[in-house]
């Protein structure tokens, strides 16, 4: 695929991708999105891959859904085919990659909130593995001020990430928090007042340099059991993975480094 609206650049084993629309804050678009669907897909396919950071161009980190290209297509479609605009936007929906559940399958993801990081720029990110921000980033989950409501899982990893009361406050106001405040409670990992490429990229490699089957099992396992109750079957899930590392390749050159006395050679 020809990339127009990302750039993906390979940094030893952490591969960079860059929101690519800086003259409109990076807003996104189902051609964004087709393309980091590819990236990310090609990246997980490359042995020599370890761990993706994703970015903003310029002052942005993304600014939301091209309000054009978007939101007032799906309405124009909807009036031209006599239907709602609800049925409209979900059968776009519905013929749209599964994203959340492709960053939660993917190798370790990382976040860098360059800028402003709003409705869809701000979920997008949300189901990746470490967000950090800059602390003048304005983030923001804007969709009851456009008339629509959450998506990508946002209102369930909302809950998971800053507890009940900030995740309804941020919903039901859409109002916009600094990366400063988004820290406070929960809703990014790590905030700078630096370079936040380079906070991300340092965190991507601390995860990259570790066993690659270990990496997606582990991903697997916080994924299915981080909200299960169930404690007998979280468990069974472990046992399950565990069974897995113990026979991996990977798992004999930890053991093997471990004893020699030498850095691992996972790829």
């Amino acid at each position: 695929m020809d990339y127009e609206q990302i750039t993906v650049e390979d940094h030893d084993d952490v591969r960079v991708m860059t929101l690519n629309r800086p003259e409109k804050l990076n807003a996104w678009t189902p051609r964004m999105h087709a393309e980091m669907t590819h990236a990310v897909r090609a990246g997980n396919d490359d042995p020599a891959i370890g761990a993706f950071v994703v970015t903003g161009a310029g002052r942005g980190f993304c600014a939301g859904a091209d309000i054009s290209e978007v939101f007032a297509a799906r309405i124009s479609a909807a009036d031209d085919r006599g239907s709602d605009v609800g049925t409209a936007a979900a059968a776009d929906d519905a013929a749209a990659d599964d994203w959340v559940e492709l960053v939660r399958a993917s190798k370790p993801m990382v976040a860098a909130i360059n800028g402003a990081s709003i409705g869809i720029g701000l979920t997008m990110v949300l189901s990746m593995d470490f967000l950090v921000a800059h602390s003048e980033a304005k983030l923001s989950c804007r969709f009851v001020k456009m008339g629509v409501t959450p998506e990508l899982a946002s209102s369930h990893i909302l809950i998971q990430r800053c507890g009940w009361g900030a995740a309804s406050d941020l919903a039901l106001s859409g109002r916009i928090v600094t990366g400063v405040e988004a820290a406070e409670m929960g809703l990014v990992d790590e905030v700078t007042d630096g370079d936040v490429l380079e906070a991300a990229m340092a965190r991507a490699r601390s995860y990259a340099e570790n066993p690659p089957t270990m990496l997606r099992l582990t991903k697997q396992l916080l994924t299915h059991n981080g909200s299960d109750t169930d404690l007998a079957s979280v468990q069974r899930r472990e046992l399950d993975a565990l069974n897995v590392a113990r026979a991996s390749d990977d798992h004999r050159e930890a053991v093997a480094a471990f004893l020699e006395k030498r850095p691992p050679k996972f790829r």
